[in-house]
């Protein structure tokens, strides 16, 4: 379901934008809008939707239009034209009031400066935007020091944020943002001030903080590798204009022109192929107290495996059985499946990269079992399958 519905947005800076705005509606270029006009076309006619809990990183050069777009959804920056709903009420028709409510209420924003009041402790830079609503002290203090505990900071709350790293202090710009409880979080360019190492450190940790809030979050972002490592989806643009929306596979895969093309050209395509997406259901399994050794020894023989994966009456993955196993403990009378049962297996998540499936693979015996959030059996990967979809979009193992 679209929590945020952006359909023909348009920005022009300049003071008389109808004539450009003409030009942009007939389809002509950016530079000959402003050779023509003088005025510069910041966003010219975005149209896509941010599901809900979705993580949509919009990304492009310097100058491609990515930040007065995100400004342009709660109207920091006014739109010049079309619309943008957040659960369906258009924002660009609100009222200062209404608008500032909404604000208040949905939004929450993080942004490249850290922005944070030097004379102030931790906590109090935490509670700001709830004290500005009028929170009662009591109140703010509570649930700046939950968001402040949610981004890590526990203990740092008397802290002044001179004393705090690059990275704790945009921890501190999270937390505040987060305080708010907001339905949508906006961040624009929010790590990259940062070195590598602790910007890699903040996107770990937006992932992980995703997982438990579960906001929709808009991620401005000109890193490649930023986008493809913690967006559901990617927007790209160039020149104020969206030429790709799509998973990072769809970008890397199928990108929509040759400027996407040369945008992802070096991106090595194993680090953004997922188990999820490489593996196949598994053909056959044993079902504990349903299926015995002689039954699963069928199984294998039936879909021509020599593995067979073990589930318990719950769908979960308790471990594996081999043909020869089987075979043996069968000369020997056994008729328990769980006393011929492997259960010290290797499992890999769906969203576990393929650029760790290689080495996993490299000695493993059978296939690999991918599983789910709850441990039940997703599919198995096979060292061909695994190859076959790297060769096919053109990775390298």
């Amino acid at each position: 379901m679209a929590k945020i519905e952006i359909r023909d947005l348009t920005k022009i800076f300049g003071p008389a934008p109808e004539k450009a705005l003409n030009m942009v509606r007939e389809g002509k270029p950016k530079d000959e809008i402003y050779k023509r006009t003088r005025h510069a076309v910041g966003v010219n006619r975005a149209t896509f939707d941010v599901d809900e809990g979705e993580v949509v990183v919009v990304m492009g050069l310097s100058g491609s239009g990515k930040s007065t777009l995100v400004r342009c959804l709660n109207r920091l920056i006014e739109p010049t034209d079309g619309t943008v709903r957040i659960d369906g009420t258009d924002v660009t028709t609100l009222s200062v009031k209404d608008l500032r409510a909404l604000r208040q209420r949905t939004f929450g924003m993080v942004f490249q400066n850290f922005a944070l009041f030097p004379h102030r402790t931790v906590l109090e830079n935490a509670e700001y935007g709830l004290e500005v609503m009028g929170s009662p002290k009591a109140a703010r203090r509570e649930k700046a020091a939950q968001a402040l505990a949610r981004v890590g900071l526990a203990g740092w709350e008397a802290a002044r944020p001179g004393q705090l790293s690059g990275g704790m202090q945009q921890r501190v710009g999270l937390a505040r943002a987060l305080a708010l409880d907001p339905d949508i979080l906006l961040m624009d360019e929010a790590f990259s001030a940062l070195d590598p190492l602790i910007r890699r450190d903040m996107q770990d940790e937006l992932l992980r903080l995703q997982d438990d809030v579960r906001k929709t979050i808009v991620f401005i972002s000109h890193d490649l590798d930023e986008a493809l490592k913690i967006g559901d989806r990617i927007v790209l643009m160039r020149d104020g204009a969206v030429v790709q929306v799509g998973t990072p596979e769809d970008i890397l895969t199928s990108p929509a022109d040759d400027y996407v093309a040369r945008f992802v050209a070096d991106v090595d395509i194993a680090r953004v192929l997922t188990a999820g997406t490489v593996m196949k259901r598994s053909e056959a399994v044993a079902v504990l107290g349903v299926d015995g050794p002689r039954t699963a020894l069928r199984k294998m023989r039936n879909h021509a495996i020599a593995t067979l994966f073990v589930l318990d009456r719950n769908h979960k993955l308790v471990g594996l059985v081999t043909a020869d196993d089987i075979a043996e403990h069968m000369a020997g009378g056994e008729r328990d499946l769980a006393a011929i049962m492997r259960t010290d297996i290797t499992t890999v998540s769906t969203e576990a990269p393929a650029s760790e499936l290689i080495p996993l693979m490299a000695g493993l015996p059978h296939p690999l079992a991918v599983t789910d959030e709850r441990g039940r059996l997703a599919g198995v990967i096979v060292r061909g399958l695994l190859l076959g979809a790297l060769a096919e979009r053109g990775g390298n193992a």
